[in-house]
């Protein structure tokens, strides 16, 4: 048995997202973090998905990190891939979904790859071409102000064409409100024309099952969730794993919030109203971090109430550029990070087994630090955001919309 999709995803809040609307129409999906090293045995899976911190790294990182975990999807009989983004369509001029893109053209030797971030259930829409945010424009949402991957134009076919190597077109939503015929003729004269790129626009999830459906097996799929869970829906199983229950089980619980979304900062000041909640002092983090997380253990040790404490980067966007100028973008960023994925593992040795992360940088490296292979999914507490489960022992994460 083949499977049906080999997913590259470039952090793992972004496969727990994709894996879990694959799963909610019933598709038997295995969540793997990083490429494996070994073959593994595919029999009954519908999808895998292979989690990358590949969002934010040099170009030419991202395109090897990504170009071995198709190498190796491939290889285990993966029918088509998709190359998983956010939704925010998050990059920077000089990539890394353009370079990792043309990357994956050449690969599969294909002409054209369609982009489709549109996610309609949490708010992410595309219409001619241009990115919205809960109807505002990409750029005014608050992702103009992200730390590391600041969005500072809407137009997604600008975007990728400053951070590819091709030219970009777009398939407009009367085309996608005409039907199947009428979206094929337009990729159809799209790579006719030279392009190698095009944005699809999607407002609704009628559309994103309208373009699932038209889709052609000659075009490599790249965007967020949305697309793939609709390609799913197309043909719905019932793989969901039902053994991936959080309620009632022995162990401990703790909130880590790297993200400075407006989201995440929304979050983050509600849920300190109900939790003990402490902020991270970003100095200690960088210059004194040995000492700082055992402190940090301390008093999260001398809690025993029944909410999970919080630990907290989550900031404004002014305080956010104060920290990166007094401190880099680089190493404040680092720091946060790392002192994140280290109180993970210590936190874990005191029976801490259940981990709600906001941050798709933070939850990248805390799971490697953690030294987790795969992921079983689970159900799904809110659109794109399911627990899921180490295969090999007691240990569960959720990672919250940020």
């Amino acid at each position: 048995m083949t499977l049906k999709l080999g997913i590259i995803a470039d952090d793992f809040t972004g496969a727990t997202d994709i894996a879990s609307f694959m799963a909610t129409a019933g598709w038997k999906v295995i969540q793997m973090n990083g490429t494996p090293s070994e073959t593994l045995d595919t029999a009954g899976l519908d999808a895998i998905v292979i989690s990358l911190k590949s969002r934010s790294c040099p170009s030419s990182e991202a395109t090897t990190l990504c170009r071995l975990a198709a190498q190796w999807l491939i290889k285990h009989g993966c029918q088509r891939l998709y190359f998983k983004y956010c939704s925010t369509f998050d990059s920077t001029p000089e990539g890394n979904i353009g370079p990792v893109t043309d990357m994956l053209l050449h690969l599969t030797q294909l002409n054209l790859a369609v982009l489709c971030p549109a996610l309609p259930v949490n708010g992410r829409t595309v219409e001619a071409g241009h990115l919205f945010v809960h109807g505002q424009l990409l750029n005014e949402s608050g992702m103009q102000n992200h730390p590391l991957t600041p969005m500072t134009d809407a137009n997604l076919m600008r975007v990728m064409e400053k951070q590819a190597s091709g030219t970009c077109g777009l398939v407009p939503l009367s085309s996608v409100h005409a039907g199947k015929d009428a979206i094929r003729a337009r990729l159809q004269s799209l790579e006719e024309a030279g392009k190698h790129y095009a944005v699809l626009d999607a407002v609704t999830e009628d559309d994103l099952l309208t373009l699932a459906a038209a889709l052609p097996d000659r075009v490599l799929l790249t965007g967020g969730s949305g697309l793939a869970g609709a390609l799913a829906m197309l043909h719905p199983g019932n793989g969901l794993s039902k053994d991936v229950v959080v309620s009632g089980m022995e162990g401990k619980a703790i909130v880590l919030a790297g993200s400075c979304s407006v989201m995440t900062n929304q979050q983050v000041q509600y849920y300190r109203q109900l939790a003990p909640a402490r902020a991270v002092e970003v100095e200690r983090a960088i210059n004194d971090s040995s000492a700082y997380i055992q402190e940090l253990v301390d008093w999260y040790l001398e809690y025993a109430g029944p909410l999970a404490p919080m630990i907290y980067a989550t900031c404004s966007a002014e305080e956010v550029k104060a920290i990166q100028a007094c401190y880099g973008v680089k190493a404040a960023g680092s720091a946060i990070e790392n002192l994140f994925a280290l109180l993970a593992i210590r936190l874990n040795q005191f029976g801490v087994n259940k981990f709600i992360v906001a941050g798709g940088e933070t939850s990248s490296l805390l799971v490697q630090r953690l030294n987790v292979a795969s992921f079983t999914i689970g159900e799904s507490i809110a659109p794109g955001v399911p627990w899921v489960k180490d295969i090999k022992r007691p240990l569960w994460l959720v990672m919250p919309i940020s």
